[in-house]
């Protein structure tokens, strides 16, 4: 009969009795408080005996704090040759630090789960957890939990570098909430999905690369294939073109046979990447950016040249170069889709997580019955 094994305050394993007759073991997915920490607290104790965690956050101070450092002369350097004001410089380095936090965060978070169950598995640790009374869910939050408390500790490290570009002005308050929330959530969504491909994979190494490939694919091959579907998009059009006419003496419309792209239908790719949503949400452009109106800084111009990607090809354009400045035009502004395209993004993102966990739960489950060759079990 298999002995049962019960964690005490320090999370150390310790034998137990084996249950009355009668008494049936935990349910697959019942969750309960107690077991999801003593997992998440057993995981945290690890990592901070080790002193690879504590140059790991000291590394990470260091280079978030020198590129700010380093961002922040650069800007200012440029704001005393060409008269810029704070409040312009401000947003740009609150949007630089946003997206080295974020992108520093993608790297690091799926070291973090990447091997949580499989190198367990390896070591013969894992078995100690599955005997116990905890439940397959019970083990799998709490291994997410741990990592996504370590994944928050890099970004809580973050935090007094945005509060320095938020002081530069020119930002709203809001914004650094918003940036720190949604970058915590997508950091939680890569845990997820580094802890289901440590469940599937036998080997760490596989784990941790399939791992990084999704994050890549989400950062990278997400614009990738947006302009690689961008051909089959576009057609040949007659828009409406406010243009210089023949003699050159004053503007007006001319129907033009154009390529126009039908962008609304395929802008959702761009919106699965995590700088999107985050740039989508920080909410750096609200109010401000309106019609074709581009902002300077890059979290407020890539959430509007996504929302008008969401919103289509434009009706009409205007060609007059010839108008005096300031002038006013006939042709309809650009509409610009006001529906946030973070929310899209975000659920995507976390939904992948979620896939990743109910995974890890179900190759948790005892007996498991399909294992790969040579995997150890105890």
């Amino acid at each position: 009969m298999t002995t049962q094994v019960t964690l005490d305050e320090t999370g150390a394993p310790q034998p137990a009795r084996a249950p009355a007759p009668g008494v049936r073991r935990s349910g697959t997915w019942r969750l309960g408080w107690s077991g999801v920490r003593t997992v998440a607290v057993l995981e945290l104790r690890q990592r901070v005996r080790s002193t690879r965690w504590i140059v790991a956050l000291v590394v990470w101070f260091v280079v978030v704090g020198a590129i700010t450092l380093l961002t922040t002369g650069a800007l200012g350097a440029l704001s005393g040759s060409d008269g810029a004001t704070p409040e312009q410089t401000g947003p740009l380095l609150f949007s630089a630090v946003t997206f080295l936090v974020l992108g520093l965060g993608l790297l690091v978070t799926p070291t973090l789960t990447s091997t949580g169950i499989n190198g367990d598995r390896n070591a013969g640790t894992l078995a100690t957890l599955q005997v116990t009374l905890l439940s397959p869910a019970e083990i799998a939050a709490g291994k997410l939990l741990a990592a996504w408390a370590a994944a928050c500790a890099f970004l809580v490290v973050s935090v007094p570098f945005l509060v320095l570009a938020l002081a530069m002005g020119g930002t709203p308050a809001w914004s650094i909430v918003r940036v720190v929330l949604l970058v915590a959530l997508l950091l939680a969504a890569v845990c997820g999905i580094g802890l289901g491909w440590s469940a599937v994979v036998a080997r760490t190494a596989g784990s941790t690369v399939l791992t990084f490939v999704t994050v890549a694919g989400l950062v990278l091959f997400t614009p990738l294939l947006f302009g690689l579907t961008y051909p089959s998009i576009s057609q040949e059009r007659d828009v409406r073109v406010w243009a210089e006419n023949a003699n050159g003496t004053g503007c007006e419309w001319q129907t033009v046979p154009m390529t126009v792209a039908s962008t609304e239908r395929t802008w959702w790719l761009l919106g699965l990447n995590p700088f999107v949503v985050v740039a989508d949400g920080a909410g750096t452009a609200e109010g401000v950016a309106e019609n074709d109106y581009y902002p300077q800084e890059p979290l407020g111009a890539i959430r509007q040249g996504v929302r008008q990607l969401r919103a289509g090809e434009q009706v009409e354009q205007d060609q007059c170069w010839s108008a005096a400045p300031g002038a006013t035009s006939p042709v309809t502004p650009q509409a610009v889709s006001r529906a946030p395209v973070w929310p899209w993004g975000l659920a995507a993102n976390v939904a992948l997580g979620v896939v990743g966990f109910v995974v890890a739960v179900r190759r948790l489950r005892v007996p498991q019955r399909t294992l790969a060759r040579g995997t150890r079990v105890a």
